[in-house]
């Protein structure tokens, strides 16, 4: 060979490195591209889970308050104090079971980016011999 040219050993060994690089951005590549579908996909189903819940909320309440009032008015005369004790355990309880039930959803959240975690741990189980 001469000193002007290239053989096959040159450019694979040059390429190489470069080919891998190139791999690699690709692959960082649609990981990013994932992560920001996930994210807005995430920021969506939390925008619509709030506006639910709030809604849900206010008119729950006006709903409560209208069947607090009914049965206000049906013990009036007969059972008043016993009806209103029982209108405030019944709250207390359903406050305390939508508090643990919260409590309980908070905690046991899964991960709101499992496609983008588990491209990574297959891509991991690839690479690693």
């Amino acid at each position: 060979m001469a000193i002007g040219e290239s053989g096959p050993s040159a450019t694979g060994t040059g390429s190489s490195p470069r080919r891998l690089g190139a791999a690699f951005l690709g692959l960082l590549h649609s990981h990013v591209e994932l992560f920001g579908i996930e994210l807005q996909e995430q920021k969506a189903r939390t925008v619509s889970l709030l506006l639910f819940a709030g809604l849900t909320l206010v008119f729950a309440l006006l709903l409560l308050v209208g069947l607090s009032t009914l049965v206000l008015i049906l013990f009036w005369d007969t059972y008043r104090l016993p009806a209103i004790i029982g209108l405030c355990v019944f709250y207390t309880l359903a406050a305390l079971f939508c508090a643990m039930r919260l409590r309980a959803a908070i905690f046991d959240e899964s991960s709101p980016f499992h496609g983008t975690l588990e491209e990574l741990a297959n891509d991991r189980e690839r690479l690693l011999p």
